[in-house]
């Protein structure tokens, strides 16, 4: 029973939010006269020292004692004495866990959110950098359009300010304070609940004491934040291994970030991206093992709310290594500029610019002229031979109003250049975007 029911290994690491709202509701009792000066003076000390004690690594973590309330309270009681007892006054376990744990998330959520904002910035700059590094664009991983790395490392960005949006709407909808709620009924104590809520930073108390206690749907958004940021990471991770690959070469990672086969000698394996791609499932699982948790339980506690913890703390810890090493990883990896436009002109990319050309110039129905663009395609793929290099005549064999304008769209300079719509892959959108971003991030 023991074995089965302690939770000391795992919730140990909530120590400075369980002390932190023991500090705030010992002084909440004391200036409502629930217990004395006196006594809230000796528990703020202990609670003080016990703080140092953990931190130091000298404080006895306990199985016996199940989790880390009753740990810390017992601990108090040794330096205090007497005075420890009245600490849980008007307090029970259910509503000070909800407050621990919120406050957990909360912290973690801030170190996410900087993580993000770290990250983006990071591909800002190689947006910078790049705006008029020509790549090929993908559809189905084909070739489909040429585009800019800047505007490649610009679309990360834009997830990544969902990803932070969504994050901020998951801590505004948490900060709710839940200590006061006390088993599941409130209290007949007079309490002030307001006080001990601007102590923790929270933005009001809780309305419902039953939905208090119960709740964990704060831990579950903050997961599924985390498992679409998780996903966006993992998409970036998955382009860098690609890009890595000698059947690309786009780009190169330092040693830092990347390590040797243990008989190869010459590989050079983008570890830290894979190791991204992989956490992904962890962070997914998370969030289905407390969905599964919570989805049977009646109001308001039930001990299966124990194991909401476990799996919140390595996600959430998870992401944010994945988010640090993501930003390392941007930093550090060098362009092959000539490897990339290479690949920018291959498998005719710019046909579709011949298809806007004969709409624009010969006024000829979309559809027609992707049949028009078609037919060019086919006729340079048995001449074997790219679109700019078929002769005038070729081309007006097809369509005869095509005129030698038309080679003026067919280089992969041009082709990106064009792309001035709002969003569109063109260096000066690239570079106004960027200018936009910094100031955003700044």
């Amino acid at each position: 029973m023991q074995h089965i029911n302690a939770s000391i290994d795992f919730d140990k690491c909530l120590y400075a939010q369980d002390i932190a709202g023991s500090k705030a509701h010992a002084a909440m009792l004391a200036q409502q006269n629930i217990i004395t000066n006196a006594d809230n003076t000796a528990i703020q000390a202990g609670l003080d020292q016990i703080l140092t004690e953990i931190e130091a690594g000298e404080f006895v973590f306990s199985a016996a004692l199940e989790d880390i309330h009753m740990n810390v309270e017992t601990r108090l009681k040794e330096i205090v004495g007497e005075a420890a007892g009245r600490l849980h006054t008007a307090r029970s376990r259910n509503d000070q866990v909800a407050t621990d744990f919120k406050l957990w998330v909360r912290d973690a959520l801030d170190r996410i959110s900087e993580r993000i904002t770290n990250l983006q910035k990071a591909l800002v700059a190689q947006a910078d950098a790049h705006a008029d590094t020509l790549m090929p664009g993908f559809t189905h991983l084909q070739t489909a359009q040429p585009v800019t790395f800047g505007h490649h490392c610009l679309a990360y960005v834009e997830m990544l300010g969902r990803d932070h949006g969504r994050v901020s709407d998951a801590r505004a909808r948490l900060n709710e304070c839940p200590l006061g709620s006390a088993a599941l009924a409130g209290t007949s104590f007079p309490l002030d609940r307001d006080m001990t809520t601007k102590a923790l930073g929270f933005d009001r108390p809780t309305a419902n004491s039953l939905d208090a206690v119960s709740d964990r749907d704060f831990a579950l958004e903050a997961l599924a934040a985390a498992s679409i940021t998780a996903m966006h990471l993992s998409r970036m991770a998955e382009e860098f291994v690609v890009w890595m690959s000698a059947q690309f070469k786009f780009i190169t990672l330092s040693d830092s970030f990347t390590t040797g086969s243990s008989i190869m000698p010459q590989k050079r394996n983008p570890d830290a991206a894979e190791l991204i791609r992989a956490k992904t499932g962890r962070i997914y699982g998370a969030q289905m093992a407390l969905l599964t948790v919570m989805k049977g339980l009646p109001l308001a506690y039930s001990k299966d709310m124990q194991e909401d913890k476990e799996q919140v703390f390595d996600a959430l810890q998870s992401l944010e290594l994945a988010l640090v090493v993501m930003t390392g990883m941007v930093n550090d990896l060098t362009v092959n500029k000539d490897a990339m436009q290479a690949a920018a002109g291959q498998d005719f990319s710019t046909a579709t610019d011949i298809a806007d050309w004969l709409v624009r110039v010969l006024n000829m129905p979309f559809r027609d002229a992707h049949h028009v663009t078609g037919t060019l395609v086919a006729l340079a793929e048995k001449k074997d031979c790219a679109l700019a290099e078929l002769s005038l005549a070729d081309m007006q064999k097809v369509e005869s109003g095509i005129t030698d304008d038309i080679y003026t769209v067919l280089s992969v300079e041009n082709s990106v250049a064009s792309r001035t719509s709002y969003g569109g892959t063109a260096p000066s959108n690239v570079k106004a975007h960027v200018k936009a971003w910094k100031k955003k991030l700044a």
